[in-house]
């Protein structure tokens, strides 16, 4: 084989498959502590310099693909400030230190986005403190399985909706000022939008909803020059799945049922995250890019 050519990596064996191990976290868990623990890229990416000079804040930097674009951002050039609940500051730090690792400014902002005066005061820090905001990646997520619609509170219901739909709401407009013309914003949305499992029955239906307002946003802010689009995963190992988000039935066996026999890997993430954000994709507005392993939509 040429020295220059790179070997092919199966897809089905790239990464650990089920049955895992039994495991449970408090909400909101922590990727550390996770068995095996998730890949977000931490020795594999290589930037290129693709967000050269670019302002990112990204919700949920701390673990899973918020980590995994946090890691690619500052590896491609970016600034990036991370958002992330309190008791996740073990997670945080070593974000903020592999963003400090690629040589670039790091911010943590920790806060709860379910607070309406938080999440307006989270775009400003973030822009304070890296001189501006270019890219707004709305990640963070809450997600509880409960077998039936009778199992979910109204406490429950509305931490989801805040976490899920006003937070977003409340962040995109405190940051729409900040953003100029060729500023991107992408939502993390997920195949639970398209085809909903029964036991998800709260965090599905904000997902649909975030895949929605990616479009109708689109089209709002494509004439200011500003692009949206989404992410939709599929079944990637994150704390969500330890902290309450599947079933400790399903979290053993959890991927098995994709045609790549796998859940996926922030890491796998990463770079669409990057595509999405970067300059080279003008024309991407409005589109949902998904990574499911071979299941779902888009």
């Amino acid at each position: 084989m040429p020295e220059d050519r790179k070997p092919l990596t199966d897809p089905t064996t790239s990464y650990a498959r089920p049955p895992f191990a039994h495991q449970k976290q408090p909400w909101p868990g922590l990727a550390s502590r996770m068995q095996p623990p998730p890949d977000h890229g931490e020795t594999s990416y290589r930037g290129s310099g693709r967000l050269t000079g670019r302002r990112a804040l990204i919700t949920g930097g701390d673990s899973g693909m918020g980590r995994a674009a946090a890691i690619a951002y500052a590896r491609e050039g970016a600034d990036v400030a991370i958002n992330y609940f309190p008791n996740e500051e073990e997670d945080a730090q070593e974000v903020v230190g592999l963003i400090r690792e690629a040589g670039r400014t790091a911010v943590a902002l920790p806060g709860d986005l379910r607070d309406e005066a938080f999440c307006q005061r989270l775009a400003a820090d973030a822009a304070a403190g890296l001189g501006g905001l270019d890219i707004l990646v709305s990640n963070a997520a809450r997600q509880q399985t409960r077998a039936s619609i009778l199992d979910v509170s109204s406490e429950d219901f509305d931490a989801t909706m805040k976490t899920n739909i006003y937070a977003p709401f409340w962040l995109i407009k405190a940051a729409l000022p900040l953003l100029q013309r060729g500023s991107v914003i992408i939502a993390t949305t997920s195949v639970q939008a398209y085809d909903p499992s029964p036991e998800l029955y709260d965090y599905a239906q904000t997902k649909a909803a975030t895949m929605n307002f990616v479009k109708s946003l689109a089209k709002q802010l494509g004439p200011k020059g500003i692009r949206v689009n989404g992410v939709a995963p599929g079944p990637i190992w994150t704390p969500l799945q330890v902290s309450g988000g599947a079933t400790q039935e399903k979290l053993e066996q959890f991927g098995a049922h994709t045609p790549l026999g796998r859940p996926g890997q922030p890491a796998e993430l990463g770079s669409i995250y990057v595509q999405l954000a970067a300059s080279d994709a003008s024309f991407s507005t409005g589109q949902i890019y998904g990574a499911a392993g071979g299941s779902g939509q888009p």
